[in-house]
């Protein structure tokens, strides 16, 4: 460790390896944070059809409904942080609800078939899972947008270093996705789902230890930007911190309703994207000048098609899942692969390819050849479509129950390639567009959109269910989902393609930013 002040004015003087030591702590708590939820996340639709025996349909909403509102939420903790709790408090407050979560889902109750046709369920242990669900909801809209804005605490507004410093913070986020894909998903699948949803919970709560344990290493960078606000009484007599620590037990209530009707979930997103780009427009048009509306009209297209993308790239946690699960031969390369596990392949492939993709966009830079983001953007509609139609002609091509692990191997490599080529470029897009007034807001409405995405990719895991009854109802349908494969892939080919004869137009509204 060094005590050498940092010269650049702003950023944390105490520094590790060369960055402010502030980010050994949210490296540490965000990797932990991403193992317990990719790890949970990677059995859920297993789960949910083997234990709980609902149908591939029921189960695809479900987990639609809920990875929806987990990008949602974080509008609303992302407020609550910049506007009066600060990230520490914001951060630790999510954890906690977190940590509960996960550790519900290690309780559940019996489920089986009568007569071979109608399934009976534990109530009661099914309301304690949806409770779970919520309260992870609602943990992960309190932490998810805040760690980062703390990793940004830590720089000063021109330190060179700030880039490097998010692609180190981003490579705990692969870190704990890469490691609890395999590991929970084996534990799960092999000893039991509690044991897995457990494990997954043990890996919050050393977060959570992480993160309380190293205050002392933040100086100060994510406290309330008012302390003493913190401590005026609110209109229903407690004092506004607890407040908004009660309003999180609301979010929880409500995130558990919500869970219940997933349709509804659905339409609330779509309703308030639709009201999100309509405020931002009209705010581009009475109130900024022709090359700022010009690039927030720009942004809100880019944000906007940006869920066409995460629709199509969140099958890996749904019917891909169980694609793997029931038509595939996973034993690979001597190795017996779970279904779960399968999910491994997208972080691996972020880790070995990102570098590459680095030097190639610099590489091209330097040509003088390097795609716009919207370019950027079209490229990857490009590349899932592709997928998703080579997968389908691959799948045609064997009408067995035990198809080739090289298929899957395929699919996953183009939408690892696809979202190295949106993802990373999105966030810096918001942010260069916007208005400095409204670039909170803005970046919510990409939120927004990244929620209905992830929504839209469970309703389509549902158009690939079986039509069968009793434990058929679980065993997805292989015409009907090469079906919808192919069809995706043919509109996100069209997708792509209609932005990239865009692309001229975007870049002339962008005006100057890449």
């Amino acid at each position: 460790m060094s005590d050498t002040v940092v010269s650049t004015e702003g950023s944390q003087e105490r520094q590790f390896l060369g960055h402010p030591i502030g980010l050994v702590v949210c490296f540490l708590t965000e990797m932990w944070e991403r193992f317990s939820y990719y790890g949970m996340r990677t059995i859920l639709v297993l789960y949910l059809v083997k234990y709980h025996l609902f149908s591939a349909e029921k189960a695809s909403m479900i987990y639609g409904a809920y990875a929806g509102l987990v990008y949602m939420m974080p509008i609303i903790g992302g407020y609550m942080a910049d506007r009066y709790l600060g990230s520490r408090k914001a951060v630790t407050y999510g954890a906690i609800l977190l940590v509960l979560g996960h550790g519900l889902m290690g309780f559940h109750g019996p489920a089986a078939f009568m007569d071979g046709e109608t399934v009976v369920r534990n109530e009661f242990y099914l309301n304690i899972f949806f409770l779970a669900l919520a309260l992870i909801i609602a943990g992960v809209g309190f932490l998810k947008a805040n760690i980062s804005t703390i990793v940004g605490a830590l720089y000063g507004p021109k330190d060179p270093r700030r880039d490097g410093g998010f692609s180190i913070f981003y490579m705990g986020i692969n870190m704990g996705s890469l490691i609890s894909t395999g590991l929970v998903g084996y534990v799960g699948e092999t000893y039991g789902w509690n044991y897995g949803f457990g494990l997954a919970g043990i890996g919050m709560l050393f977060g959570l230890l992480v993160f309380l344990g190293g205050q002392k290493l933040l100086d100060g960078r994510a406290e309330p930007p008012n302390p003493e606000v913190l401590k005026e009484r609110s209109p229903i007599g407690l004092n506004k911190e607890h407040t908004i620590y009660l309003g999180g037990i609301l979010m929880v209530v409500a995130s558990w309703i919500l869970m219940q009707y997933q349709t509804f979930v659905g339409q609330l997103l779509g309703a308030s994207g639709f009201v999100m780009i309509a405020l931002i427009l009209v705010y581009a048009f009475r109130s900024c000048t022709k090359v700022e509306r010009d690039r927030l009209m720009v942004a809100c297209f880019l944000i906007a098609i940006q869920s066409v993308f995460w629709a199509l790239f969140e099958q890996q946690a749904a019917s891909l899942t169980l694609l793997a699960d029931q038509q595939f031969n996973l034993d690979v390369l001597g190795m017996n692969v779970l279904a779960s596990q399968v999910q491994l392949m997208n972080p691996l492939f972020i880790v070995l390819l990102a570098p590459v993709m680095a030097w190639l966009w610099v590489a091209l830079a330097n040509k003088k050849l390097e795609p716009s983001t919207p370019g950027k953007f079209g490229i990857a509609m490009l590349l899932i479509g592709l997928g998703y139609i080579v997968f389908s002609w691959g799948m045609s091509l064997d009408d067995s129950t035990s198809k080739s692990f090289i298929w899957l191997v395929f699919i996953y490599l183009s939408l690892t390639l696809a979202e190295l080529c949106l993802s990373p470029v999105g966030l810096s897009m918001v942010t260069k567009l916007s208005v400095s007034k409204i670039v909170g807001m803005l970046m919510g409405t990409w939120f927004l959109f990244t929620a209905l995405g992830n929504y839209v990719a469970g309703w389509i895991s549902s158009l690939t269910g079986s039509s069968g009854h009793g434990a058929d109802s679980g065993v997805l349908d292989i015409v009907a989902t090469m079906d919808v494969y192919t069809t995706i892939g043919y509109l996100s080919g069209g997708v792509g393609v209609f932005i990239l004869l865009l692309t001229p137009i975007l870049r002339k509204g962008m005006h100057g930013v890449h």
